[in-house]
Parts: C-alpha cells; sequence; structure tokens
C-alpha cells in the first residue's frame, strides 16, 4: 500500500518492512561551467583529482538515458500509484542531470580531450548491457534495470559522502560545486526509485537477490575497468602536464586516505549485498536543507525540455 510519509515522502509498507520514500522533484536547473582551463583544475586538491571527477562526467550523459530506458521498459508492472509519480520524476531528474553533464563534456572536449571516443565506448557497452549480451537467459533479460539499480546505488552513496561530508568540495569553483551538490541532492532524493521498481517487477522470485548481488559485481568491476582505461587517456590529452606522481599522490588521498570519499562509502556499499537491503536504510534527508538556496541561484522558470529516449539521443549525437 503507498501513503504519504514524513517530510513529503511517500511511504511503501511490505509484510516486514516500512520504508519512507522522498518523493523526487523535477527541476530545471542551469549552471554556468567555467570554459577555459579552469574546468580541469576546478578542485582544491589538483589537477588529477579535478580531471578524475570530470572523467566520470563523461560517462553520466549516457548512463543517465541508460536508466532512464531501463525504468520505462518495465513502468507497465507497476501498479503503486506513488511509486508511478516517481517514476517520472526519475526520469525528469536523470534527464537535467545528463543535461548539464553533457555541458561540462562539451567544455572538456573543446580543449582537445577525447571525450568523444570515452563517450562512443559507453554507449557501445551499456547497448551490449541493454541487448542481454552477458551471463545466462534469465540473468540477460534483467541486466538493464539490475545495472541500474547497482550504479544508482553507486551514486547515491557518493552523493551521501559528498552531503554528509561537505569538506570533500571545499574550495572548489563554485558553479562545479554548486552543480555536484544539487546532483547530489536529487540523487538522494530518487536513490530508491529505480531499485523499488526492481522489487516490483521481481516480488517472489527465488533469483531476485542471487540476480542483484551478481548484478552489483558485474557493474563494480565494469564500472572500474571503464575508468581505469578512461582517466589516463584523459591525462595523456594534456601533454604539458608533468607532475603524474605528485598527482597520483594526491588522488589516492582524496580516494582513500583524508578525505578518502571512497574509503568512507565503503560500509555502505557493502550494505547493498544483505539480503534485506533497501535504500532509504540510510536516511539521509536532512542533507537536503540546501535545495532551497541552489534553486534560488540556478532555478529556470521555463519548463524542462522533453526527456529524450536513448535511440532519439543517439540520432541527434550522429547527425552532428
Amino acid at each position: 500500500m503507498a501513503g504519504h510519509g514524513p517530510a513529503g515522502g511517500w511511504r511503501n509498507t511490505e509484510p516486514d518492512k516500512d520504508m519512507a520514500m522522498m518523493m523526487p522533484v523535477r527541476r530545471n536547473m542551469k549552471f554556468s561551467l567555467p570554459a577555459d582551463a579552469a574546468l580541469t583544475t576546478w578542485h582544491p586538491s589538483g589537477y588529477h583529482v579535478s580531471m578524475f571527477v570530470n572523467t566520470l562526467s563523461l560517462l553520466f550523459p549516457i548512463g543517465e538515458r541508460f536508466f532512464i530506458d531501463a525504468v520505462r521498459a518495465h513502468r507497465a508492472q507497476v501498479t503503486d500509484a506513488g511509486l508511478q509519480e516517481a517514476i517520472s520524476a526519475f526520469i525528469g531528474q536523470e534527464a537535467m542531470h545528463g543535461r548539464e553533464h553533457q555541458e561540462l563534456n562539451d567544455l572538456l572536449k573543446a580543449q582537445g580531450y577525447p571525450v568523444r571516443e570515452i563517450e562512443d565506448f559507453t554507449y557501445r557497452l551499456l547497448k551490449r548491457v541493454e541487448k542481454g549480451r552477458f551471463g545466462s537467459a534469465g540473468f540477460r533479460k534483467a541486466a538493464p534495470l539490475n545495472s541500474t539499480i547497482a550504479l544508482e546505488h553507486f551514486t547515491a552513496i557518493l552523493a551521501d559522502a559528498a552531503l554528509r561530508h561537505p569538506d570533500v568540495l571545499d574550495g572548489a569553483q563554485p558553479e562545479v560545486r554548486a552543480m555536484l551538490r544539487w546532483h547530489a541532492m536529487e540523487e538522494t532524493e530518487h536513490k530508491a526509485v529505480a531499485f523499488d521498481v526492481w522489487k516490483a517487477v521481481h516480488a517472489g522470485s527465488p533469483r531476485e537477490y542471487r540476480y542483484r548481488v551478481l548484478g552489483q559485481v558485474a557493474a563494480t568491476v565494469t564500472l572500474f575497468g571503464v575508468l581505469a582505461w578512461a582517466y589516463p587517456k584523459m591525462l595523456r590529452a594534456n601533454r604539458q602536464r608533468r607532475d603524474h606522481l605528485r598527482g597520483g599522490l594526491q588522488l589516492a588521498n582524496f580516494l582513500f586516505g583524508r578525505p578518502g570519499i571512497f574509503r568512507r562509502v565503503l560500509p555502505d556499499y557493502l550494505d547493498y549485498f544483505r539480503q534485506d537491503f533497501h535504500p532509504w536504510d540510510h536516511d539521509n534527508r536532512e542533507f537536503l536543507v540546501e535545495m532551497g538556496e541552489l534553486e534560488a541561484d540556478h532555478l529556470l522558470e521555463a519548463p524542462p525540455p522533453r526527456v529524450r529516449t536513448s535511440a532519439e539521443a543517439a540520432a541527434v549525437a550522429a547527425a552532428h
């Protein structure tokens, strides 16, 4: 059953669990990202940390469209009206994230970075997942939505770390910082939507947990494999940089030392492997208080554009 929960959310009630879920809000936000070298040194820890996060950004627009398509493909199987409303907002939010990160990607491409090559590789990889090229027949059929909930867990726990430990972005270029914090807050708002669609689609299936665990393992290996290939490629594009040893140490400290964002999210990442896991087991709605300030500075009055499907977006990209 569904009903209104605290703080404007809605509540799903299962026989053994009471789960609160925020109702996401679709916002048309716009950020004025730097179009010069400041985009490659926007983080105070320097070029290598900035470019690592920028490399993650390269994956977002194509990834967001993949998530949208995966959830849309199962929408007809969802009977709960509250979840249907949340799906609409999820699609809108992911579309806006893709649009803003695409602007960042285009600015990097204009500076000579191999953005198109990495985007094309990511697109082909996700199309293989979408077409079911890996695993057993049942696993292949579940793969798009399974990959979506696995990667949504990544974005949710990284978002929580950025919001819970604001020092991670202290001193960053203001517009990039604002965009990342907005993205983190909306990822928090909708962090359970795809997961709840998955649970609705696979209710009562004896394979649901096994597929979910295998999906997270596959998504983790794939994500870090892509980053291990794409990040050095981005660094090599700037032949003027010679500080790779010092920069590598700064990145290692950022990820695993202090602030150590990957170190901080490890316990939450492992929670995904619990059979009774749900994203709102980690209730972090208190970190959304800054959204009003971001809206005041970056919200556009015009309605957001229509959300394209992956096929439409690919056609537009091919035309250019």
